[in-house]
């Protein structure tokens, strides 16, 4: 089995204030000066160290593609939305993950924010299975279309265009925060499975393309998915 899955989150503002000297009030001047210290200039995304988890959703599928359960959770709540996350990832014993850039962010967040809440992760996501960055159970969508950085790494809104799967329609990356804001935990969970049945879309392009997937069984689970991926958007206008 395998978990594909995808993390929304926001800047953790409060670790942001205890870690700036003489940090300014208003939160906008803050992740400014904090994109400068910590990220990549004043418009730059934080690392995940910086960053608290209000959002993630998982769809478990089988080896050969066939999805079996959809898994989510959104709310202000972290530590309660982290001990979803490990219930959900003990429904199987040996299970791989499925992501994009998950090993440079999603990942990293989990391990960060668990330490933080003092919580334990399923054993699972230690073994040398999924630690090892070229392991078959540790599937990043980054590193596989680059060849582990041999090439340049890809957008998945980008390698969507090229298959021809219409991606961002909910939002953008950067407005979780906005939406968070206003208050739109539901919407943000809409994003985040927005993504996750993107990268599941792209992951049987690729197993097809590679000679994993026959034909049949490809068209089938992309037309069935498509119609999802559709149903999920035309939920969100």
């Amino acid at each position: 089995m395998y978990f594909v899955f995808d993390i929304e989150s926001i800047p953790d503002i409060p670790l942001l204030r205890s870690l700036i000297d003489n940090p300014p009030e208003d939160d906008k001047t803050l992740l400014e000066l904090a994109g400068e210290e910590f990220g990549r200039g004043k418009s730059g995304f934080l690392p995940p160290m910086y960053h608290q988890m209000v959002s993630w959703v998982g769809l478990w599928v089988t080896s050969g593609g066939e999805p079996k359960q959809k898994v989510a959770w959104s709310g202000k709540n972290e530590r309660e939305g982290l001990l979803s996350l490990v219930d959900s990832l003990t429904t199987y014993k040996d299970f791989g993950v499925i992501h994009h850039n998950g090993k440079g962010f999603d990942l990293p967040l989990i391990n960060y924010r668990a330490l933080k809440h003092g919580l334990q992760l399923p054993s699972r996501l230690n073994a040398h299975d999924i630690r090892y960055r070229f392991s078959k159970q540790n599937v990043d969508l980054m590193d596989e279309f680059s060849n582990f950085g041999a090439s340049s790494y890809p957008r998945l809104k980008h390698i969507g265009a090229l298959v021809g799967i219409p991606l961002k329609v909910t939002g953008e990356g950067d407005e979780v925060l906005e939406m968070y804001q206003n208050g739109e935990l539901d919407r943000i969970e809409h994003y985040c499975y927005e993504d996750v049945m993107a990268t599941y879309l792209i992951w049987l392009h690729l197993q097809y393309t590679c000679n994993s997937l026959n034909e049949s069984d490809f068209q089938n689970l992309r037309r069935r998915a498509l119609s999802k991926l559709e149903e999920i958007q035309n939920e969100a206008t």
